[in-house]
């Protein structure tokens, strides 16, 4: 009798109904009702709708259920079904350009501390992201296709389980009951779309369906089996979670309900709120406006034609080339008074194509760096175009992200993510007031390495950078290396070179063969990369004027004491000996492999990554970087290198250089070894 008892009451814990629970909110009250717990840019508007953005960049808005429910039985620990439907609404700034994503989110808190706008919809951050102590559930509707998390398009729904990868997706749609075609759905249309979230815990699968209409459909987008055992905790916080980046969205949210214990109410869409701005089919209304729009129109002809004209002549002109170019476009105005009218006290530096000043952007207060290009650049405005052309569609955590441009007549400007320490040659050169140490160097090294290898072989084309150096390196608040200023590069297709006939970049970081083929390549790039690898070791520019004459070209110092295996005289003395001696001894060998004088001598960069990662050994043996001017050739090779690494005989005549050699462009164009020669020197 005791055995059948024990076995029922077991059979009867195991298979207990979800715990009663459920709410519905046919729109929200004011947030002072406890109603809905709001934070960061999120708030309830005047029609009750729970708005998460408000159509500014870089924004983080939440709003959760203010108490926690219970996910989980109590006696099996067994997850538990829920069921929850949606009324949302994604308004963008410019209708065929998203601004990331909003996400329904079950989460163990309600302030997401460290959540990061952007690709990460005020979720994760770039430390967190796909960590199993998240615990965090979420269905993301993502209206940016983000590589990084190898979103399929800038259009779809997934299931995210402690991460921004989804684990599913599938394009945004919807099914009509009998109908086996899906049909498309633009998430960012401004269309109130209804969503459900049905998971059923014993037969561990979760269903997520779109519609536009108050119907439910029967067939979903989403069914998928999930197990959200190590996902969920006993209790968690339901609510929803919106992010902005670089492009902007409005994310809302009209009608909310949620059940423990059975199927979410639906919506009735038509008795739900609009949102702002949204059309409405009423006539008399439509009429009224059109009357008030002509009155108004008739006003300002009569008594502001004047006026008008004047704030005409103060718009910014937008020429047709530019509606083509991304990413965000600002007002001069508003980086003016960001960077309080680009005083000297903002400026951060400055360099062949001009100045950068600190902002702080009026509406989000966001810290940015804006670059001012100067009206005397020769390059100036190809310069501009290339670098928003390129950067602005580039995403890895190795590049200093573009936030966005403006110009205003022969005014350009660049906007930037603020790098808060600076670039790297301020920590390497002379007498900084803060030395890296060993492991900090190698480190931004790898970061280098990672963010070139995405620009040469990860990217949908090509990119070479062709300016690579300590100066274009920046560092973020936590010294991750990140390359920037892309005023020089150059798209390609994979597998091909871009035709050129003008050789640019800086001395001492110019491949030998560029002054010969005026052509850059991947292997032009790594050259480059090789100095800055015995910039960071040795702590000293590529080219020394001030230096003993043996001591003067920086590859051939090393390769001196290198011949002589006595390399480690070389390492930074601001090091004081604490070092990786394994480590330095791959990175000489490996800036001294880079900077070869034969261009397939070069490692590609994923080579140079897996040496510096040790997932292979460096070659034993390497052959000297510029063998032939040893021998004192008078060929090309010889040649080239002069071009790359100035020598004392023309140094003189070059003297206004030697304070700052390092940050001198070149710009010549590829002919015969004298036409060069005599450019390089006037």
């Amino acid at each position: 009798m005791s055995f059948f008892y024990l076995t029922s009451i077991f059979f009867l814990t195991l298979f207990t109904p979800s715990i009663s629970f459920s709410f519905t909110f046919n729109g929200f009250k004011h947030p002072s009702s406890d109603e809905i717990s709001v934070t960061g840019a999120a708030g309830i508007l005047p029609a009750g709708i729970l708005q998460l953005t408000n159509g500014n960049t870089r924004l983080i808005g939440h709003g959760f259920y203010p108490d926690p429910i219970r996910f989980k039985n109590p006696t099996t620990k067994k997850p538990l079904s829920f069921s929850t439907s949606f009324v949302f609404a994604i308004k963008t700034r410019y209708q065929k350009l998203g601004g990331h994503g909003m996400a329904f989110t079950i989460s163990p808190s309600k302030d997401l501390a460290g959540a990061q706008p952007n690709q990460y919809l005020g979720l994760l951050n770039t430390t967190n992201n796909g960590n199993t102590s998240n615990h965090l559930f979420a269905i993301e509707f993502d209206t940016v296709q983000d590589l990084e998390f190898r979103d399929i398009d800038d259009n779809h729904v997934g299931i995210n389980l402690n991460s921004l990868l989804s684990k599913n997706s599938t394009k945004a749609g919807f099914f009509f009951d009998g109908d086996s075609t899906k049909h498309d759905l633009d998430l960012k249309s401004g269309k109130k779309i209804q969503a459900w979230v049905d998971y059923d815990a014993l037969k561990q699968e979760l269903n997520v369906t779109l519609s536009l209409s108050s119907n439910k459909p029967s067939k979903p987008i989403l069914s998928v089996p999930v197990d959200l055992s190590l996902v969920l905790q006993d209790f968690m916080f339901v609510g929803f979670s919106a992010s902005t980046g670089v492009l902007a969205s409005a994310h809302y949210v009209i009608g909310w309900s949620f059940n423990m214990s059975g199927e979410a109410q639906s919506f009735d869409l038509d008795k739900l709120p609009s949102i702002p701005g949204a059309k409405k089919n009423h006539t008399r209304l439509m009429i009224g406006v059109c009357v008030g729009v002509v009155l108004v129109l008739v006003i300002m002809i009569i008594v502001g034609v004047v006026f008008v004209f004047k704030k005409l002549k103060n718009v910014d002109e937008i020429e047709e080339w530019e509606l083509d170019v991304g990413p965000h476009r600002y007002s001069y105005k508003e980086l003016k008074k960001a960077t309080k009218g680009f005083r000297n006290d903002e400026l951060l530096g400055f360099g062949g194509f001009g100045s950068v000043y600190k902002g702080v952007l009026p509406n989000s207060k966001t810290l940015v760096a804006v670059k001012r290009i100067s009206n005397e650049s020769k390059q100036g405005m190809r310069a501009f175009v290339s670098e928003i052309s390129t950067i602005g569609r580039l995403r890895h955590r190795n590049l200093v992200q573009l936030l966005g441009w403006c110009r205003k007549k022969e005014v350009l400007l660049l906007v930037y993510d603020f790098m808060a320490n600076g670039s790297l040659d301020r920590y390497i050169y002379d007498n900084p007031k803060l030395s890296l140490t060993w492991e900090q160097r190698f480190k931004i090294i790898k970061d280098v390495a990672r963010g070139l290898l995405y620009l040469h072989e990860e990217w949908e084309q090509t990119v070479l950078h062709r300016d690579i150096k300590a100066g274009n390196v920046l560092l973020d608040s936590e010294l991750n290396g990140r390359l920037g200023d892309f005023g020089l590069a150059k798209l390609c297709e994979h597998g091909s070179n871009p035709s050129t006939t003008k050789v640019v970049g800086t001395l001492g970081y110019l491949a030998p063969e560029l002054t010969r083929t005026g052509k850059p390549t991947t292997s032009s790039d790594v050259f480059a990369f090789g100095a800055l690898l015995l910039e960071v070791v040795c702590g000293r520019r590529p080219t020394e004027p001030k230096a003993l004459p043996e001591e003067l070209i920086l590859v051939d110092w090393v390769w001196d004491k290198w011949t002589k295996e006595v390399v480690l005289e070389v390492v930074d003395s601001k090091l004081k000996g604490e070092f990786d001696e394994v480590e330095v001894l791959l990175v000489i060998k490996l800036g001294l492999m880079c900077s070869s004088n034969a261009p397939s001598a070069r490692p590609a960069m994923r080579q140079v990554l897996r040496y510096l990662e040790g997932e292979v050994p460096l070659p034993e043996s390497i052959a000297p970087p510029c063998d032939s001017a040893r021998k004192g050739s008078h060929g090309w090779e010889f040649e080239d290198y002069v071009y790359s690494y100035p020598s004392s005989s023309y140094l003189d005549n070059v003297s206004n250089w030697s304070a700052g050699i390092g940050d001198e462009y070149i710009d010549i164009e590829a002919g015969t070894p004298s036409s060069n020669e005599s450019k390089l020197r006037s």
